[in-house]
């Protein structure tokens, strides 16, 4: 796939996507603590974002996505730090924002919600980051294309290491 839209597109996808997946998925280790909307309930009488999304896996997901930019960016020599950090914000805000569109839909945590789960981390990273850094429209259909079996199979893992209550 990287031939048919070119070798810097595909580049350009893998160093967007390691901190946007290590931001996504290190919530789960740094679980616990207080819930990040303070168990406020929204107009529609649900809770904003739930009780899985905590100020403690916020922060270690932001923390951790942009340490792994931050690798990325020595290793490879780009010097776009500040990019790692827009994208590890963006898709912790993305995921925050898929939370809370379930919870509108009246969805329990971690109910399955196809496409909203692989992708919305992911959305978010590209509009925090993309109109400062542009991204190739082909490293975005590589994303959005690999993200969401990438996302299941991490899943998957994450609940057989016992990180995850369900393989979803």
């Amino acid at each position: 796939m990287a031939a048919l839209i070119g070798y810097e597109e595909a580049l350009w996808a893998l160093y967007f996507i390691i901190p946007a997946y290590s931001s996504n998925s290190l919530p789960t280790i740094f679980k616990g603590g207080p819930p990040i909307d303070g168990g406020r309930l929204f107009i529609d009488g649900r809770r904003v974002f739930g009780p899985t999304k905590t100020v403690r896996g916020f922060l270690g997901g932001l923390i951790g996505g942009s340490l792994f930019g931050l690798l990325e960016s020595a290793l490879l020599g780009w010097g776009l730090f500040p990019f790692a950090l827009l994208v590890s914000a963006g898709a912790l805000l993305g995921d925050l924002f898929g939370s809370f569109v379930k919870r509108r839909l009246g969805l329990p945590p971690g109910f399955p919600a196809p496409l909203l789960d692989q992708l919305d981390f992911v959305l978010g990273g590209l509009a925090l980051s993309c109109p400062l850094y542009g991204l190739p429209l082909g490293s975005i259909a590589i994303l959005l294309a690999i993200t969401p079996p990438i996302h299941l199979a991490a899943n998957y893992l994450a609940h057989r290491a016992g990180l995850k209550d369900r393989p979803w």
